[in-house]
């Protein structure tokens, strides 16, 4: 149970609900413990009677009374005290479950962009939901079961003692055999459980990548070959889980068969006992009754095994994200104001999941207001400058400045808050179309949006759709067409006002006219702030203050684009023939 230590901070955390409960649990089966004690006073009564030890029947008719409504009332009592159990304990392991997702939850926010490169989307999804779920039946169930089964033990056993040692002693036979049969099985449940954990983690993340791709799937007609598939990993999951199945089905029998011994040694030691003059009935019945309370702690117990190690199981899984060391660190907490200054110094940046070097000694500088534009075929690392500026990347070699800062050096939150990012694959999220801009700015007003949405020329088909702005969009904005997902995410930049705005080939969905009435209005958007334009056209390009071209990682021409045209290169050549595209 080595990785369910970490949740130990929790138990402390909440320590105090944990021992009321644990202390309530005590209470309760104290009391259902008193029944079998006063079931074997009743009992003795009614023998003494008819032995003639006692011959007032009136006075054996009032205690037998007084014993039922005892009973009665410990029953009563015990119930209680069993629902106050499960209200602090099984509340508690709520909670509990609550502040683990939520730290799971801030540890994958942490985590930088190379770990989801690394990891699949449905594996993520798994640990955060059905792994929790299993740790949450460990510190619930498992451990108010295992207090009542301690508890029922401690005090069952002491009584049973003080009763009878010779006929407790008999009683106790069967429990080596159960020992022996936990420690075996546990360790069979704890293996397959860990193989069922991960067949559940491919069904997820092959649910999620044929739902991600239902376009593609449908469009090449492959439906069949995607059920094939999942019915492959269903039918090894099956086969995982009832494999799993076959060692907890185990215990159950088990206990009963050993539960069934111990109630046959306890009539015929107890009959012999009786006939023998040594005790009398109403033991041997008190004694059934405690073996039968501590049934359904014996057979738990194979219950509260399997949850624990399934829960082991899990945590280990859990544990594995929690330990991931952000690759991306805030070095600094003191806050950040940028001006909008960029210096790359002799940049280089490899990937280290594919090992391609996508920048290679790169120089440049961008001043505070300027605007410098990014050119180069797929591949030349256009989107890899801008991953480094946001900082979801650390460089290779060489330095990048803000404000003559190292950025390892500046708050890694406020860059990233002053950085307006429109992304190459816009995301719109399953929300209004308001409030998909309204992300860029939390307390953004309605005019505001509209605003933004105007600069972005977008306006106008929001407006047309029947609910306007508070048109709610499917998973991902299917609902929009490929331009005007671009443009509202270009909206949701704007509206944030940030110091630096990144455009990376965001008007490649979008015709010509409406790209320039954009850059138009982003030439009075982006006024004093830093800009960058990544594209394939020159047309986004050419009122930079500044345009860089990249070949295969390398700088192979920079300057202004009346600089640039003059040169024989690829920027005359792009230029030319998209003059020419344009003409035809």
């Amino acid at each position: 149970m080595k990785a369910l230590q970490y949740l130990n901070k929790y138990f402390s955390k909440y320590k105090w609900r944990i021992l009321i409960g644990i202390l309530i649990t005590i209470l309760s089966k104290l009391l259902a413990l008193k029944i079998p004690q006063i079931i074997r006073d009743s009992l003795n009564i009614v023998e003494d009677y008819q032995n003639g030890i006692t011959t007032d029947i009136e006075e054996v008719k009032h205690q037998l009374l007084i014993n039922v409504l005892i009973i009665i009332g410990v029953a009563i009592i015990a119930g209680f005290f069993t629902f106050l159990m499960r209200q602090t304990i099984i509340v508690t392991s709520r909670l509990i479950e609550f502040d683990l997702k939520n730290e799971i939850y801030q540890q994958y926010q942490r985590l930088s962009l190379n770990f989801y490169k690394k990891n699949r989307t449905g594996d993520l999804m798994n640990r955060i939901s059905e792994d929790v779920s299993k740790v949450r039946m460990y510190v619930g169930p498992a451990i108010m079961y295992s207090m009542n089964m301690i508890v029922l033990f401690v005090v069952g056993f002491t009584q049973m003692i003080q009763v009878d040692v010779k006929l407790t002693l008999y009683t106790l036979i069967p429990f080596p055999l159960l020992s022996i049969s936990i420690f075996v099985l546990s360790k069979v449940i704890h293996k397959r459980s860990t193989i069922v954990q991960q067949y559940l983690s491919k069904l997820t993340t092959f649910n999620q990548e044929f739902f991600s791709g239902i376009n593609v799937v449908k469009s090449y007609g492959i439906e069949a070959s995607i059920i094939k598939g999942f019915d492959e990993i269903a039918d090894e999951s099956k086969e995982k889980n009832i494999n799993l199945q076959k060692a907890n089905a185990l215990f159950f029998p088990l206990m009963i068969l050993l539960i069934g011994i111990s109630n046959l040694l306890v009539i015929y030691i107890g009959g012999k006992q009786y006939i023998n003059g040594e005790i009398q009935i109403g033991t041997i019945i008190e004694f059934m009754l405690y073996v039968n309370i501590l049934t359904w702690p014996v057979a738990v117990v194979g219950w509260v095994t399997s949850m624990v190690q399934q829960a082991e199981a899990s945590q280990v899984r859990i544990n594995e994200f929690l330990e991931q060391v952000p690759e991306i660190q805030n070095t600094n907490n003191s806050h950040t104001e940028l001006k909008g200054n960029v210096t790359f110094k002799e940049v280089t940046f490899t990937y280290d999941d594919t090992n391609i070097t996508a920048l290679k000694n790169i120089n440049f500088s961008v001043k505070s207001g300027e605007t410098l534009a990014i050119l180069g075929n797929t591949g030349s690392g256009k989107s890899t400058i801008i991953e480094l500026i946001s900082r979801l990347y650390d460089t290779t070699k060489g330095t990048i400045l803000l404000d003559n800062t190292p950025i390892k050096e500046a708050n890694l939150n406020d860059v990233r808050n002053q950085i307006g990012f429109v992304p190459q694959d816009p995301f719109l999220f399953s929300d209004t179309i308001g409030n998909n801009i309204k992300f860029g700015k939390e307390d953004a007003t309605k005019e505001e949006i509209i605003a933004a949405a105007k600069n972005a020329v977008v306006h106008n088909n929001i407006i047309e759709f029947t609910n306007g702005y508070n048109t709610i969009l499917g998973e991902r904005g299917v609902t929009l067409s490929g331009g005007q997902k671009q443009r509202v995410s270009i909206a949701r930049a704007i509206i944030k006002n940030p110091k630096i705005l990144i455009f990376d080939d965001c008007l490649s969905a979008v015709d010509t006219e409406t790209e320039e009435k954009i850059l138009s209005n982003l030439e009075k958007v982006s006024k004093n702030k830093t800009t960058f334009i990544i594209s394939h056209r020159v047309s986004s390009a050419k009122n930079a203050d500044k345009i860089i071209v990249l070949d295969k990682g390398e700088i192979i021409q920079q300057g202004t684009h009346n600089q640039l045209i003059k040169e024989k290169g690829y920027y005359k050549d792009l230029y030319e023939q998209q003059l020419l595209e344009k003409e035809i």
